[in-house]
C-alpha cells in the first residue's frame, strides 16, 4: 500500500489552512491596523496639519500598518515632500515612513 499520497495530502492541507489563517489575521485589522496604528496615524495627521505648506488639513493621506507610516498626496516641491516624511518620522511609535507623496513636474 502506498502511504505517500495521504501524507502528502495532509501536509498540503496543513500548509494551505495555515496560510489562510495568517491572511485572516492581517485582514482583520483593515488598512489602519490596530489601535496603536490608529494612534500613530492620528498623531502624524496632527503634526502635518500644523504645516500650512502641505495644503489644507487632510490634503495628505496617512495610513499606518505595524508602525510603518505610508504618506500619499501631492505637494508643490521636493523639499516639502522630504519635510513631510521627516515630520511623520518624529511621531511616537513610527518605525519607518514610506513617502509616496508626489511632486508635479514643471
Amino acid at each position: 500500500m502506498n502511504r505517500t499520497k495521504p501524507l502528502g495530502a495532509s501536509a498540503l492541507f496543513v500548509v494551505l489552512t495555515g496560510g489562510i489563517a495568517g491572511c485572516a489575521s492581517i485582514d482583520s485589522h483593515g488598512l489602519k491596523g490596530g489601535s496603536a496604528d490608529r494612534a500613530i496615524t492620528s498623531n502624524v495627521e496632527t503634526l502635518l496639519a500644523q504645516h500650512p505648506e502641505f495644503g489644507p488639513p487632510g490634503a495628505l493621506t496617512v495610513q499606518t500598518f505595524n508602525g510603518i507610516v505610508y504618506l500619499y498626496g501631492q505637494v508643490d516641491a521636493g523639499l516639502e515632500k522630504r519635510n513631510a516624511g521627516d515630520i511623520a518620522q518624529q511621531a511616537a511609535g513610527v518605525t519607518k515612513v514610506v513617502n509616496g507623496i508626489s511632486v508635479p513636474h514643471s
